[in-house]
């Protein structure tokens, strides 16, 4: 049953959706990741008083998982345990000191699983350089983590931006507000009445029909592995590009003079670097999905500042021609992208899970083979666009807000772009294995070089 609104402690089922995205957690970790640099004194106690603030005020943020002894009938209940914290020091110096977030993702954050158990179901860390060898002050990297149940990027962020404004309220003396939110149903319950029930399912049916008409007709290609990897030993990594203050004025300059949006151009970048990588040769589809946010058209519109996961993946399929300029593609993924907008297509799709998504850990290799053989993650862009992240919160500078996708069992390769602070963060998310290394830096070097190639030209 689903939770009331108004009561401020959350239990209830995971909806298909959750029990998704914590089947797939189980098998291997699905926690996306959110960071900003804050420049000055920053003391650890007020972080962790902001951190337990933070946690009074969100039931999501104050929940474990249960299941029975067969896997079944997960479902969120309260829990007292506080938010971890942990704290990094980096010396003074460090010629890594400026990418050690990097490592903390890629050998931590990124890998290692949240315990869905006893939760909660996100923790903290902040990675501090204290001043000194020519750095005039203290720099600390706040990261967030949380599990993809209760959080997605916007949540991510959103959160992190209320982290930093509470330490900044504790630090001038004051007294945040703890009053807790309302905890609220699951996103497919507050879905349009058009989308659940039969007429949801039928609207499902025939989307799943039309694509798959689309697909047979197009045979668009996907990222190849370079080798498998079993669903239940894959982890998460990622590379670290950017564009910046002045390139992404280019860029928005050049999407509107060619009729397209930014996520279009970096999509489209994307599917050019991927065959490239591939080496085609000829005309060829290429498929890569985009995470569409919702939480504005549900029954009851649903705020940034609540955390859950709002996001439903479109894909588009994208015709590649060798030699040809970036816009033409990027439009295409534009419009497709307005088209199925309009026709709803994402709030059709999280009729999915319901349908056909597994029911239990026991029964859930199947639907693994479909998402990763079929699914809209082989490829991704999660593009939130500019987030209007402060530059300057209480006594502290803020820089380089960013935030990172785990891809588990679901995908290939699933970058995240946002502009903030007047810079673009783009961040290359890969599955160990499957795509080397070497090969992801490849795919995103081969990214940056044919938007900046693009709005050079």
């Amino acid at each position: 049953m689903s939770q009331q609104p108004g009561n401020t402690v959350l239990r209830r089922e995971l909806s298909p959706v959750e029990r998704w995205y914590w089947t797939a957690d189980r098998t291997s970790p699905l926690s996306g990741l959110v960071r900003t640099r804050v420049h000055g004194s920053l003391p650890l106690p007020l972080l962790r008083r902001a951190l337990d603030v933070l946690q009074a005020r969100h039931p999501l943020l104050r929940v474990a998982i249960t299941c029975d002894e067969n896997g079944e009938r997960p479902a969120f209940h309260p829990v007292d345990a506080p938010v971890p914290l942990r704290h990094v020091e980096v010396a003074p110096g460090d010629p890594e000191g400026d990418t050690r977030w990097e490592r903390e993702a890629n050998e931590y954050e990124l890998t290692e699983r949240i315990d869905w158990r006893t939760g909660p179901l996100l923790r903290a860390a902040v990675i501090t350089r204290p001043a000194g060898a020519g750095q005039p002050e203290d720099v600390h990297d706040l990261i967030l983590t949380a599990s993809h149940c209760v959080a997605d990027g916007m949540t991510g962020l959103s959160v992190l931006r209320e982290w930093l404004e509470t330490t900044a309220r504790l630090a001038a003396g004051e007294e945040p507000d703890r009053t807790p939110r309302p905890a609220l149903p699951a996103a497919e319950d507050l879905l349009p009445r058009r989308h659940r029930g039969a007429e949801g399912a039928l609207a499902l049916k025939e989307l799943m029909e039309r694509d798959g008409q689309e697909a047979e007709r197009l045979r668009p290609r996907r990222v190849l592995p370079s080798r498998a990897v079993p669903f239940a030993q894959r982890r998460t990594r990622m590379v670290h590009r950017s564009l910046s203050a002045e390139q992404v004025g280019l860029l928005q300059r050049a999407c509107k003079q060619h009729g397209t949006t930014v996520h279009g151009a970096l999509a489209a970048a994307m599917v050019a670097a991927v065959a490239l990588e591939a080496g085609t040769v000829e005309p060829a589809y290429f498929s890569i999905g985009s995470p569409v946010d919702f939480r504005h058209e549900l029954e009851t519109a649903v705020s940034y500042g609540d955390a859950g996961s709002y996001a439903s993946t479109l894909p588009s399929r994208v015709r590649y021609e060798p030699g040809a300029d970036l816009w033409s593609m990027a439009r295409a993924v534009s419009q497709d992208l307005t088209g199925r907008r309009g026709r709803e297509e994402h709030l059709t799709m999280l009729n999915l899970m319901d349908q056909a998504g597994p029911k239990s850990p026991a029964d859930s290799e199947a639907f693994m083979r479909y998402m990763d053989e079929q699914g809209p993650l082989n490829l991704c862009l999660s593009n939130i666009g500019r987030y209007d992240f402060p530059d300057r919160v209480g006594p502290w500078r803020v820089s380089d807000t960013q935030l990172v996708a785990a891809i588990s069992v679901t995908g290939a390769i699933v970058a995240t772009a946002n502009t903030s602070h007047g810079g673009l963060a783009w961040n290359f998310s890969h599955v160990d294995g499957m795509v080397p290394a070497p090969r992801a830096r490849r795919i995103a070097d081969d990214s940056v070089r044919i938007v900046l190639s693009a709005i050079s030209g």
